[in-house]
């Protein structure tokens, strides 16, 4: 059974394990406050550049032309959409660059398939979209609400603060509303997304998806930079070093 002093030290390791398991993947997306990048950087960084971007939008977006002209057999349209993801992953292990998110795109393309094929429905290539969006939505809201926001914990160890954020009001306040953005993204996509896949429209469905991917993630993501670089700034001596 555990004791009231043992529970505060469970939670501030759990939250310090988080916090260094979100700053990493922020930092490998280019996304560190404590670096001097420009916002149009940074987000560009996000996106993975023109290789992020066709990475993220071709395989989708050639499902959905090649199912709207031609739906049988569904497995055309699929086989298209998983070879661009498979010939985007091969690109990346031949040139020895990271193939983590070439190899996630892949995975996910492979299962949507794998369950639209075994339904039979073109629609169900877009569920494993929409579950994501609901566990994202709800988990970075749930982590605002709680006052644990998952982007605090990642910032606090980028800058090398850990949960100290949270005594601070300001960046608390900051933090919070940012996860109620993030997490109404995610909800705002699945609250227009799945009356079209209940309705079994994939034409209209895979558009909105590409609509609502990168052109929204974008402007968010430049918003949080702005926010979070505002609540640290830079310190003169790191300034210098940096131009020296």
């Amino acid at each position: 059974m555990s004791t009231p002093d043992q529970d505060p030290e469970r939670e501030k390791r759990t939250s310090e394990i988080l916090g260094e398991a979100l700053g990493g993947a922020a930092r490998r997306a280019g996304l560190d406050p404590a670096e001097s990048s420009s916002t149009h950087k940074v987000v560009w960084s996000a996106m993975g550049g023109w290789r992020g971007i066709l990475e993220s939008v071709l395989p989708s977006l050639a499902f959905v032309i090649i199912f709207t002209i031609r739906p049988e057999p569904l497995i055309l349209s699929l086989g298209v959409s998983v070879g661009l993801a498979a010939v985007f992953t091969v690109v990346r292990l031949l040139q020895k660059s990271p193939p983590s998110a070439a190899l996630g795109g892949l995975i996910a393309a492979v299962a949507a398939a794998a369950l639209a094929l075994w339904t039979g429905r073109g629609a169900d290539n877009f569920v494993p979209g929409l579950i994501t969006n609901a566990v994202y939505g709800s988990v970075i809201l749930v982590s605002a609400l709680i006052g644990w926001s998952l982007i605090g914990l990642a910032v606090g160890f980028l800058m090398g603060e850990g949960t100290t954020w949270r005594s601070d009001r300001r960046k608390r306040r900051a933090y919070f509303w940012l996860g109620i953005a993030w997490a109404a993204l995610f909800f705002a996509r699945l609250a227009v997304q799945l009356p079209l896949y209940l309705a079994g429209d994939v034409t209209a469905l895979g558009t909105l998806k590409l609509v609502m991917g990168l052109p929204l993630f974008a402007p968010l993501i430049a918003v949080t930079w702005l926010v979070v670089r505002a609540l640290h700034p830079r310190e003169p001596a790191r300034e210098d070093a940096s131009e020296a």
